[in-house]
């Protein structure tokens, strides 16, 4: 924290890297459940009727989604160009992944309507595996960041722990989402998809939990610092909360009258909010974590004040269109229909 009373005097980099902080957590959310949708697709071919609807439930939302990721990434480039080429450096193989399964899953999404019958199976299979393939690069690229790029065994052991932990996070609040969307046998299947993503999700969260403080030892000193700790540690707890309170709740619904259907949905964002509080905590003012903190990453300050002025009228303009859209697309998933 010394370095944020250093540079007291200059917090546009601060402002920069909220402003990043909130496209991803957004992104982690938005794009994150319909990712997790895509995971959860059942592939059985008595199970067109559900896919068809699973899908509808994303459907006037998926693209919109990625805006979030566009803006993140944007901002990483103009505002902290020197972390921008540092992590792009490290992370190259696994975002040119990670875009391939993005451009499965658009192709797939388009294709799976308008191609023959027969080959419809395929395109949802095409769109699965695209989200996987999403899911488990963004939680090694997770895991890289976190390891500050290590590439040694025990690293990268980790990062197959955060792969698997990103997709069983993503695949939990991807089925919330279902429960609070759908309705009789596909929302009692969400249902259960949801309480055993769940209970992967907290294994994922323990795990990282119990080993990011061993291996940094900055991030231990943060957390376990007296009197922080008595603080600090409010956030694995009501974590842990959110967790058992959902896997409760969860077995009791679905309810008459679809009653409490959107409470699991609420609890799973407000643990993505505490967990991505948590990685914050863990690095600021880092943003290449043990390499570069935000002053020295980012661009001069005249630059920073210009584009300042272009954040303040998109931030809020995305946040109304994606409010604006939810709004007009809330309610039950019903059959979707391309023209």
């Amino acid at each position: 924290m010394n370095e944020v009373i250093n540079h007291g005097n200059d917090w546009l980099p601060v402002i920069f890297v909220g402003l990043m902080g909130l496209a991803v957590l957004a992104y982690a959310i938005l794009d994150g459940y319909d990712l997790g949708v895509g995971i959860l697709l059942p592939m059985g071919e008595q199970d067109e009727l559900q896919r068809d609807t699973m899908i509808a439930s994303i459907g006037p939302f998926w693209d919109a989604n990625e805006t979030w990721l566009v803006l993140a990434i944007g901002l990483l480039l103009i505002a902290f160009p020197a972390a921008h080429s540092l992590i792009l450096m490290q992370l190259y193989i696994p975002v040119a992944i990670m875009l391939i399964g993005l451009i499965m899953r658009g192709v797939a999404f388009d294709f799976r309507a308008k191609a023959a019958v027969d080959h419809k199976l395929a395109w949802d299979r095409t769109f699965k595996i695209g989200s996987l393939i999403t899911t488990l690069t963004q939680g090694y690229m997770l895991g890289q960041y976190v390891m500050g790029f290590d590439q040694s065994l025990s690293a990268l052991l980790f990062c197959g722990i955060s792969a698997l932990g990103v997709t069983a996070a993503y695949s939990y609040i991807g089925a919330a989402w279902l429960v609070l969307k759908t309705e009789s046998s596909l929302q009692a299947r969400a249902v259960r998809w949801t309480k055993r993503a769940g209970r992967a999700s907290l294994l994922g969260v323990v795990s990282v939990c119990l080993i990011n403080p061993l291996v940094n030892p900055g991030v231990f000193d943060r957390w376990f610092t007296f009197p922080l700790v008595m603080f600090v540690l409010l956030i694995p707890t009501l974590c842990f909360i959110g967790f058992i309170a959902n896997d409760i709740l969860l077995r009791r619904l679905p309810k008459a009258g679809d009653r409490h259907s959107g409470v699991p949905f609420a609890i799973v964002v407000g643990i993505f909010v505490l967990c991505f509080s948590g990685l914050g905590f863990s690095f600021f003012p880092e943003i290449v974590p043990g390499q570069l903190d935000i002053w020295e990453a980012a661009s001069a300050r005249e630059s920073l004040q210009f584009i300042l002025v272009g954040a303040v009228i998109v931030v809020p303009v995305i946040l109304l269109y994606t409010a604006f859209s939810y709004r007009v697309f809330h309610g039950k998933a019903t059959e979707l229909h391309y023209h």
